[in-house]
């Protein structure tokens, strides 16, 4: 089993918290690591896709109740979204009784509805943590290339070949669309959102161009808003918004488009090994967003990230803003060899950052000039993990 970096936050937020909601799209090792934390303090676990589970909350108030004394771990809770103001009162009560931390562990798929419930019913009494695909900083550097390939979900990244794990994948896809967004979310046809999810992948890393979308899938503006927030809120796609100024440049206001693991992303575009993928003109887009997935997951609390892009040219592929304002502008490289283009300098010339940074799937840091690194993946995410000056 592969450690996740994520356990250490999730028993601290448990050990200050009454109760916290574990976040991430199915199958990514959510129930794994509630059950391998369940272990280590007492606990009972309830899937509330289980019949015989959802029984025992028949009266929810009176079951959990008798095991105030325990860690209540809840999976797949968005199936009894009126659970949570039974919660609030069980929370109450409990820190009356001095209970103040470690009640109770919702597991979910990030529905709005999740969401929506919680925040409502539990404002104060509950912290959230999204857990993600593996990244590449949760794997060995010689397997960088394989989760690359593959993506982060465990069953496909340790399945016994890139067959099997494609399989998984395509697999993955029709259950969500056929079962698992229609249990979390509005109704849609399960073949439009096919459609949209591969536009999508075709236009990794591209500027949001909703009308182009709404044309090709014969539906107006708001409607592909509507699909694209879904995505968004299912943890399956993300949406990097643009950075905004008041320098007087003129700035693009449409933000790029990414799905996020990009195991999905290759399954989706048909590409089964790594040599399909380095063959395929996604190759670039796909490593841009599998680096921007990897350093999202180690940012500090508080960090922002963007990308900057003016209409005469100058771009940043992903500028990080720390704490205490302080900037990082990281260009990303799928080449052994990077070369920075003119329009990253020209943008560092009006951001001013604090870093130059360009990040590439090599083993060695050195300078490039120009006040600028290279650094490998997991150099960089390290750095960024502590939020090195």
């Amino acid at each position: 089993m592969i450690a996740r970096w994520k356990t250490a936050e999730l028993v601290e937020l448990l050990n200050n918290n009454p109760a916290v909601a574990l976040l991430g799209p199915r199958q990514v090792g959510k129930t794994t690591l509630a059950l391998e934390i369940g272990e280590q303090r007492p606990s009972i676990y309830l899937d509330l896709e289980s019949d015989s589970d959802r029984a025992k909350l028949a009266e929810p108030e009176l079951y959990l109740a008798g095991h105030e004394d325990k860690l209540v771990v809840l999976d797949e809770v968005h199936r009894l979204p009126d659970l949570f103001q039974n919660l609030r009162g069980l929370i109450d009560r409990g820190r009356r009784k001095g209970l103040r931390s470690g009640r109770f562990l919702l597991l979910g798929s990030a529905s709005m509805d999740l969401l929506k419930q919680s925040g409502e019913s539990l404002a104060g009494r509950i912290a959230y943590l999204e857990l993600a695909p593996i990244d590449g900083l949760e794997v060995e550097a010689g397997e960088l290339n394989k989760l690359w390939v593959r993506g982060g979900f465990p069953d496909s990244l340790l399945a016994a070949n890139d067959t099997v794990s494609q399989r998984w994948r395509i697999d993955f896809i029709r259950t969500y669309l056929e079962r698992d967004i229609p249990l979390l979310g509005p109704r849609i046809p399960a073949e439009t959102l096919r459609r949209f999810w591969t536009m999508l992948a075709h236009h990794q890393s591209g500027l949001l161009n909703a009308a182009e979308f709404a044309r090709a899938l014969g539906v107006d503006g708001k409607t592909v808003a509507s699909y694209l927030d879904l995505m968004v809120d299912l943890l399956l796609v993300r949406r990097l918004e643009p950075w905004h100024s008041n320098a007087g440049k003129r700035l693009v206001k449409s933000p790029r488009v990414y799905v996020r693991d990009s195991g999905l992303l290759h399954s989706l575009l048909g590409l089964t090994t790594l040599d399909d993928v380095l063959g395929h003109p996604v190759a670039g887009a796909s490593w841009e967003g599998f680096v921007i997935e990897t350093l999202h997951a180690v940012m500090p609390e508080g960090a922002q990230a963007n990308f900057y892009r003016t209409s005469a040219g100058a771009e940043i592929d992903l500028v990080v803003t720390l704490p205490r304002d302080r900037r990082w502008a990281i260009e990303i490289k799928r080449s052994l060899t990077p070369k920075v283009e003119r329009g990253f300098h020209h943008a560092c010339l009006d951001l001013e950052p604090d870093r130059r940074i360009v990040v590439y799937p090599g083993s060695e840091a050195y300078p490039l000039g120009n006040d600028i690194e290279v650094l490998p993946l997991r150099q960089l995410g390290e750095q960024l993990a502590g939020g090195r000056e």
